[in-house]
């Protein structure tokens, strides 16, 4: 394939930018094995792909070659090493992260519930820190977790600083993926939650993401508009009013004092 066929016919999502084809394939070929929930063989990769079997042979060998991926013992693919080396790179290249740890603490002792520090990605938010809940019984999210914006209480606490024709211009119309029977479904119904989190300064989903897990978020203000969110998970049975009031009141004060310190370390 010369230079020109690799590069023809490639436009990127917004259609302003050719991308190399083969680039292009080995990075979905490894955000597909990173999201799957366990190994997949070459005929499965395929299916979800639709690459030339040919092309997706040669690039498997390639990442397999210099440990990007794994193979179990019946041949099935799995991410690798050397995915994990880049991704625990970017959390100690950020700037904003060694600030990060100990707010969450912070966050966590005073409520005694998980507490999560997550980016806007696209149309996703990316979990970058989390602190586990005092009773580790309760369930927690993992550091690197991607999920769509409009299914948690991060990703709300986001997008309610832009405005909505900039959501749907990430999101679209809708109809949204379910991920559980109260995700919200269209773009009229997130408008609607939206403009009310615009007016409390928090977010807050029941359910939408997990079951029998509330999420209540709001934004860190060190950038116009916010990327970055803070966030707790109440299982719901505990997610009272007055549970919901001072957890919000927590993440307020260690929203605000994250945001100075970012601030006057001269990070935007």
């Amino acid at each position: 394939m010369t230079a020109v066929e690799e590069l023809a016919g490639d436009a990127g999502p917004s259609g302003d930018t050719r991308m190399v084809k083969s680039a292009e394939r080995t990075i979905a070929i490894l955000e597909l094995l990173a999201a799957a929930p366990q190994p997949l063989t070459t005929a499965e990769i395929f299916k979800q792909t639709g690459y030339p079997r040919s092309s997706l042979h040669w690039l498997l060998l390639t990442l397999l070659e210099l440990n990007w991926i794994e193979q179990s013992a019946d041949g099935a693919y799995r991410i690798g090493t050397h995915a994990l080396l880049c991704g625990t790179a970017y959390l100690d290249r950020d700037p904003v992260m060694e600030h990060v740890a100990g707010i969450l603490e912070k966050v966590r002792n005073a409520t005694t519930f998980t507490t999560h520090y997550a980016r806007l990605d696209r149309s996703d938010v990316i979990y970058l820190a989390t602190r586990q809940a005092v009773d580790r019984r309760r369930l927690s999210s993992r550091v690197g977790r991607k999920l769509p914006a409009q299914t948690t209480a991060l990703g709300k606490a986001i997008l309610a600083e832009l405005t909505d024709s900039e959501v749907q211009e990430r999101l679209g119309p809708g109809p949204y993926p379910g991920l559980t029977p109260n995700t919200v479904k269209d773009f009229a119904s997130l408008q609607h939650e939206l403009a009310e989190f615009r007016r409390t300064g928090h977010s807050l989903e029941r359910e939408q993401n997990t079951v029998g897990l509330c999420c209540v978020s709001v934004v860190v203000p060190y950038r116009i508009p916010g990327t970055d969110a803070i966030s707790c998970s109440i299982p719901t049975e505990l997610a009272t009013e007055d549970v919901l009031k001072e957890t919000v009141a927590a993440l307020e004060s260690a929203a605000s004092e994250l945001a100075r310190t970012l601030r006057v370390a001269g990070i935007r």
